[in-house]
């Protein structure tokens, strides 16, 4: 590998002559790593351009780094950094400066989120993963997805690839959502009805951003979806936290003067209850008579194995008072970060505004990929062969809860990738989760969920998405163990 050029310059600050100068710029790359073994330094000729000094200056300096061992002469080939130079210090690099900076003065707008929600980067490598959301890579299909990301490198492709759309997207995706995806759930809509977004939680930001501000109040549900709470405190909104039952929810707990009301109605994030019927037309009749608006997240809505899928509430909408979220990233990877945005054009209009003026659009080439494995049959396919498996870990993981003496207080009806547990009064499950790594088990404790100051601590998550089903009854007696002993 050869070094760039560009990567040299003279420090104004050193002394000593030219020859002495370069000698120290070029041993200080070595001794800082920069310049590793074999690699290649430019020329003397390409060396002395860029630097503006005589050529024989540089091979001079160049001939004392040799004798030194730093540098091997190999002919024509020119020089290499040599194998026997010094190898960089092992011990950490200095410090820079102190900064006079005052942060806590400048910073205007704290936004760094303390979601208490960390999962090691290394989760796969545990032999027991109960954690939320993460992709199985026995069950996601690599090679159809390469096959459609190629396809959308071809020539045919080279305009949604290169183009930037500013703030529109690719029609063939949007044309997909509308006429085969949102008909899956009972709703209609136009292309001006839908904006693709970097994820659920982009688009859940845009719809926060355009829909909120100081003096309008927002409801969630408690517990519910950290990132949503995060997100709502950075709108500066008024926030009011509804406590959920076993069907989600209710709407006669909705304080009077909301403007708008977020909602996971199909698989309520995180105990997983499904909102009734009557539940969502009382909803949607509260919302018509005290004019507020509603966000449905209905993330998971594919994970319907058990049971049909209920119908989400956008469908039920008869007077536009609905704003639906969906996501590709739950049912494909999280890494893919791409969901969509649907709900009446003047709203879509200005989340389209807000969102060009952010980041213009989700990248053309991951749009036509998934246009691609979504219009070829593979997302349906993948969503299938999810769904049997997810069935069977379900199934097995019910089993193992309930003979180990678990309580399972969360569930979807419909499906889902996990169960919301309670542990005995006292037991605090993030010390719990903390004591299971070393058994190689990952959970995910329940008090982050709450907006409470105060959260309770006994509550926990358990998913199936990214464990086999053979390591699932340890896992659960590992689990149960831990419980008992601190119990």
């Amino acid at each position: 590998m050869s070094i760039s050029v560009e990567t040299f310059f003279l420090d104004p600050d050193t002394s000593g002559t030219l020859q002495a100068r370069i000698q120290q710029m070029v041993a200080q790359g070595i001794l800082s790593g920069r310049f590793r073994s074999g690699e290649r330094l430019p020329s003397s000729r390409k060396m002395a351009q860029h630097l503006s000094v005589s050529r024989i200056t540089v091979t001079l300096a160049y001939t004392e780094l040799v004798a030194d061992d730093y540098l091997t002469s190999r002919g024509r080939s020119g020089y290499f950094v040599s194998d026997n130079a010094p190898e960089p210090p092992a011990f950490a690099t200095q410090a820079p400066d102190e900064s006079t900076v005052d942060w806590n003065r400048v910073i205007g707008q704290r936004l760094t989120p303390s979601l208490g929600m960390n999962k090691p980067a290394d989760w796969a490598k545990y032999r027991y993963p109960f954690i939320y959301g993460q992709a199985d890579e026995t069950l996601f299909d690599n090679a159809n997805w390469r096959l459609c990301a190629l396809k959308a490198l071809g020539k045919r492709d080279f305009s949604a690839l290169t183009t930037d759309y500013y703030d529109a997207d690719d029609p063939k995706l949007v044309d997909f959502i509308a006429r085969q995806t949102l008909p899956r759930r009972g709703i209609l809509a136009n292309p001006n009805e839908i904006l693709v977004t970097m994820g659920a939680q982009n688009a859940l930001w845009l719809t926060a951003q355009v829909l909120l501000n100081a003096r309008r109040l927002a409801a969630i549900e408690d517990p519910s979806y950290p990132a949503l709470r995060h997100i709502l405190e950075q709108a500066r909104c008024q926030l009011a936290k509804v406590p959920v039952d076993a069907n989600g929810l209710r709407p006669d707990d909705l304080p009077t003067g909301t403007d708008v009301v977020f909602t996971t109605p199909s698989h309520h994030c995180p105990t997983g209850a499904t909102m009734p019927l009557a539940r969502r037309k009382a909803l949607l009749k509260k919302a018509e008579a005290e004019d507020f608006l509603i966000v449905e997240d209905d993330y998971e809505f594919e994970m319907s194995f058990t049971n049909a899928p209920s119908p989400s509430l956008k469908s039920l909408d008869r007077n536009g008072r609905v704003i639906y979220v969906g996501s590709f990233s739950k049912s494909l990877f999280p890494g893919l970060r791409l969901g969509y945005l649907v709900g009446p054009a003047p709203f879509i209009q200005e989340a389209r505004a807000l969102r060009a003026s952010i980041l213009r659009h989700p990248p053309g080439h991951i749009q036509r990929t998934v246009s691609y494995y979504l219009s070829l049959g593979h997302y349906d396919a993948l969503v299938r062969r999810m769904g049997r498996a997810y069935r069977d870990r379900r199934s097995v993981m019910e089993a193992a809860i309930r003979a180990e003496g678990l309580t399972i207080v969360g569930q979807s009806t419909n499906g889902g990738s996990s169960f919301w547990l309670r542990g005995p009064d006292g037991v605090d499950t993030t010390l719990l989760a903390k004591n299971l790594q070393a058994d190689g088990v990952l959970i995910e404790p329940g008090a982050p969920f709450f907006a409470s100051d105060t959260p309770p601590i006994e509550f926990f998550r358990l998913a199936y998405s990214s464990i086999p089903v053979a390591q699932i009854p340890t896992g659960i007696s590992l689990i149960a163990k831990a419980i008992r002993s601190m119990s």
